[in-house]
């Protein structure tokens, strides 16, 4: 324990007495006779609480302490009287006091208070740093035009209250894009909640968004609030929306339209008050001519629409991006940092990436925990990444032919082949020498030369 305490008390005696105390305690103890000292010390030192009488000369506790949270507002200030009244109390409290303690001072209350108000302070420090920490790995990293558009436009329209669909491909980051609109607006101390209406079956998604009253169902042995009811105040992400069934989609667009709802098997009216986030990685035009998706419902969420650009879009992002989940995964594995060859990045950079962010930020976490150095090269990266750039250098015609065939198995085997192919090529066929540089067993190799009718005798 280390925590300054100034204590703030015309009276020695008083002092002194809770100097020796809190010194015992284990705090550090600093000293202000009246309200203008009190504030040249914080100035200087700033404590971690202050005790603070009511009644001194020169400026009383109240004005000390208006004066206390317009120099520094979280300071945490536990107020003193002994000629203390409710009003007195009242007033302090609303004016930022966490506590008021009339003398006689009881020390037991004393130090209870004191222990209870830097416990509080310590565990909202951890949350911050923890919601700091947690924005900082969803946050949106990349300076491309197309993600700098994307983040202008999350500045524009996160003050207000409008609602917004997020289209983009799986693994594009369109739940940063979410939490980042609900960061930057007026609800960012509410709730953020988070529904992935694919996951959920659909004989729970009501349960799951309106909740459900106690025997609405075999199995609803109490009351339980739905996402809309937790997110009161706050943001509601609903996303893969577009597998929602039209059914709770007429239940979403009443609620888009009313602010009201009821639970599951209850007949009381809820109202609240939610902004509506919602994703999808389907074209919901298409699906709203399959009659899969409710036109009325689309244009309600559809009052801004936002597009996340696919990872092939934006290739000048993937070295921010790199160094982002290397200080990430880096940090929590507790290891030293680790940094990417030139060759290798160049590599990363040609991938295909059909998974987008959410495969490269895989790759990565592989590459931080599989690499036995400070360094990754280009020897480390797993298959997945040469062998899509591999298949591009094969050649537009090349690929354009294997898009031909019928199935994945046959395109996978067709870009096999040609990997093969280019590497001997860059090894003058020499067998030995191909095998280690794609990391295969020789023996391997021969294999698959055989399987594909690749001839080594050139």
């Amino acid at each position: 324990m280390d925590e300054k305490i100034l204590v703030v008390d015309d009276e020695d005696s008083i002092r002194t007495s809770l100097a020796g105390i809190l010194e015992d305690e284990g705090f550090r103890v600093v000293f202000a006779n009246d309200g203008i000292t009190a504030l040249d010390v914080v100035r200087k030192e700033l404590p971690d609480l202050v005790l603070l009488d009511i009644w001194m000369p020169r400026m009383d506790g109240i004005e000390t302490l208006r004066k206390l949270k317009e120099l520094h507002p979280p300071l945490l200030v536990i107020m003193m009287s002994g000629h203390g009244t409710i009003e007195t109390a009242v007033r302090s409290t609303k004016m930022g006091a966490y506590d008021f303690i009339e003398k006689p001072i009881s020390l037991d209350k004393l130090l209870v208070t004191i222990r209870n108000a830097l416990g509080m302070q310590r565990l909202k420090d951890e949350n911050d740093t923890l919601r700091d920490i947690a924005f900082s790995e969803r946050q949106m990293t990349g300076n491309s035009p197309a993600m700098t558009k994307l983040k202008e436009q999350i500045l524009l329209v996160a003050p207000s209250n409008a609602s917004v669909l997020i289209a983009g491909e799986n693994g594009t980051g369109k739940e940063m894009v979410a939490r980042s609109i609900h960061f930057h607006s007026q609800r960012k101390d509410g709730p953020f909640v988070e529904v992935n209406c694919a996951a959920i079956p659909e004989e729970l998604i009501e349960s799951e968004l309106f909740g459900h009253e106690k025997g609405a169902f075999t199995g609803a042995v109490s009351q339980r609030k739905g996402r809309f009811d937790l997110a009161d105040g706050g943001t509601l992400f609903l996303d893969e929306i577009g597998d929602m069934s039209l059914k709770t989609q007429a239940k979403v667009l009443r609620i888009l339209q009313e602010r009201k709802f009821e639970r599951v098997g209850g007949t009381r009216t809820i109202e609240v008050d939610v902004r509506i986030i919602a994703a999808t990685n389907k074209v919901l035009e298409e699906e709203i001519r399959a009659g899969k998706f409710r036109e009325d419902l689309y244009y309600r969420l559809n009052v801004v629409p936002f597009t996340v650009p696919p990872l092939r879009e934006r290739r000048e992002d993937i070295p921010m991006l790199m160094e982002h989940f290397l200080e990430l995964f880096c940090r929590r594995e507790g290891l030293e940092r680790k940094t990417v060859t030139p060759e290798a990045l160049e590599l990363l950079k040609n991938g295909s990436w059909p998974g987008n962010v959410r495969e490269l930020k895989n790759v990565v976490e592989r590459l931080v925990i599989m690499t036995p150095g400070r360094t990754i090269t280009e020897t480390h990266l797993p298959e997945s990444v040469t062998y899509g750039e591999a298949a591009r250098e094969a050649g537009a015609g090349r690929l354009d032919a294997v898009l031909e065939l019928a199935s994945l198995r046959e395109a996978r085997e067709e870009f096999e082949k040609e990997f093969i192919l280019q590497k001997l090529e860059e090894h003058n066929w020499n067998i030995s020498k191909t095998a280690e540089a794609i990391e295969l067993e020789r023996s391997n190799l021969h294999r698959k030369m055989k399987l594909y009718g690749i001839d080594g005798k050139r």
